[in-house]
């Protein structure tokens, strides 16, 4: 890569995640789910204990969960399951499967949850925004987790571009976020495929090199590894609002914990406030 980030400016912005007050954690299909598109309870588990350790530090965290249609896809396993029409229908049956696991999980914890399901629309339409973000400011001074999902059987923008990613890059802007993170079965941005790509090294920040990791990702995406695209692009709208965001590995050890420690965690996006690259 022709240029590296700060580490001045990388310091600094772990020091902004350590001390976020209000998080935003986005959880993808394959860190929720097995093989076989069932739910997975050690997974789902480990994620919300995870939150936990923010919740019991006095941090506000809405979650931003996907793993409805590969719920839906686990119980059903129709032989249409690939079409937009068989993922809507999959979500309707995936989503109260993955809402009762959450509510089980919390629990454990004495903690209670909420759903959201939402469209893009409902979140640039500046009236149904102003009601999303009341209903999810009560439910935070409540005590109650905001869970977050696309509602799929009405919309299919994210089905066929995204995993949540841009949604919930959408949430953390209208919700004046502190930090994001998003927690995925690969722990950060490479310079390649992990998954195939022995030399593959991680990136630890990205900021004014934008570019040249995007030009990596879109050379990486060729190879079937296409969701790192979303998840850098949300990460960057993100940053791009003075919003540190964090790609991480969902199964990493207490990862939440040791993102608001100023551990070097995943890829971390310097807040740039709308600066691009020369």
């Amino acid at each position: 890569m022709s240029e590296a980030v700060d580490a001045d400016e990388v310091a600094e912005t772990r020091r902004l995640a350590a001390a976020a007050e209000r998080v935003v954690v986005k959880i993808g299909t394959n860190s929720l789910t097995d093989e076989d598109s069932n739910l997975d309870d050690e997974k789902l588990d480990k994620l919300v204990d995870d939150i936990e350790d923010l919740l019991a530090a006095d941090r506000e965290v809405i979650l931003v969960s996907s793993g409805a249609i590969g719920a839906g896809r686990g119980r059903i396993a129709p032989d249409d399951g690939e079409t937009v029409e068989a993922s809507q229908a999959l979500s309707t049956v995936g989503q109260s499967l993955l809402m009762h696991r959450y509510s089980e999980s919390f629990d454990r914890h004495g903690r209670k949850v909420a759903q959201l399901l939402l469209t893009q629309q409902d979140l640039e339409n500046p009236e149904r925004f102003t009601n999303v973000r009341n209903t999810v400011e009560t439910l935070l001074s409540w005590g109650v987790v905001p869970i977050v999902n696309e509602n799929d059987a009405v919309a299919t923008e994210e089905i066929e571009i995204g995993d949540n990613d841009m949604l919930s890059a959408s949430v953390s802007i209208g919700v004046d976020a502190d930090l994001q993170v998003t927690l995925t079965d690969v722990d950060g941005v490479y310079t390649g495929n992990p998954k195939h790509d022995a030399d593959a090294e991680r990136i630890e920040a990205v900021g004014r090199n934008y570019a040249d990791v995007q030009e990596i990702v879109d050379d990486s995406a060729a190879a079937e590894f296409g969701g790192i695209q979303t998840k850098v692009e949300g990460a960057r709208d993100v940053s791009e609002h003075g919003i540190p965001a964090v790609i991480a590995g969902s199964t990493e050890p207490d990862v939440l914990a040791r993102i608001v420690a100023e551990k070097p965690v995943g890829t971390i996006f310097v807040p740039v406030n709308g600066a691009t690259d020369d």
